[in-house]
């Protein structure tokens, strides 16, 4: 979806609390990306995989200069002769692990062996993060939750449209807790080295 529609959902879901929630969800996963750099990992359950997530993930990955948004697909079934990028199945959440956030997209109850692995993620350090449909394990399991009900008024997909757009936007709030030295003292230098603004 380009900006242009989304442009044009935000309008028409303008006085509801999807744009303002995508938003604060999107924040949370910048916020887990950026400090720690340690990927970003997205996995489905075994009827729904977020193929359309990963791919908006990408674009404002591109687009926005943040590589860390671009995320690792994390399959239930892989197959022989798929692509390396199609080809990561669940076994790599089990090396998931402190500086790793979790995205996962749960439209209905994962299985029980989604949510053992996803458990174990967090347990390890990731940082879990989730879209569903209101299962209150997988919420539990949940860092940072966004809950897309059945009586929403509007469906799982449209709400990844928001929440990706809103990653890839230069005006989410930085992220929380201290930043680094490193990272300040580069803020710094930016701009004490850029040019007097423009008089007229």
């Amino acid at each position: 979806m380009d900006a242009v529609r989304v442009a044009l959902l935000r309008e028409v879901l303008a006085g509801t609390e999807w744009p303002g929630a995508a938003r604060r969800f999107a924040g949370s996963l910048r916020s887990s990306l950026v400090p720690h750099r340690g990927g970003l990992l997205l996995v489905g359950t075994e009827e729904y995989e977020p193929w359309h997530l990963a791919a908006h993930l990408v674009d404002e990955a591109a687009w926005s200069g943040l590589p860390e948004l671009a995320p690792t697909l994390v399959r239930h079934r892989v197959r022989p002769g798929d692509p390396a990028h199609l080809a990561v199945g669940l076994g790599r959440l089990e090396a998931a692990g402190r500086g790793a956030t979790l995205l996962m997209v749960a439209p209905e109850r994962p299985d029980a062996g989604l949510l053992q692995r996803v458990h174990d993620a967090r347990r390890a350090g990731a940082t879990v993060l989730s879209l569903d449909g209101g299962d209150a394990e997988v919420r539990g399991l949940s860092h940072e939750a966004l809950t897309v009900a059945e009586d929403a008024g509007v469906d799982l997909d449209t709400v990844q449209h928001l929440v990706s757009a809103a990653a890839g936007e230069n005006s989410l709030p930085s992220p929380r807790g201290g930043r680094r030295l490193r990272d300040r003292l580069s803020d710094l230098a930016d701009r004490l080295t850029a040019p007097p603004p423009a008089r007229w």
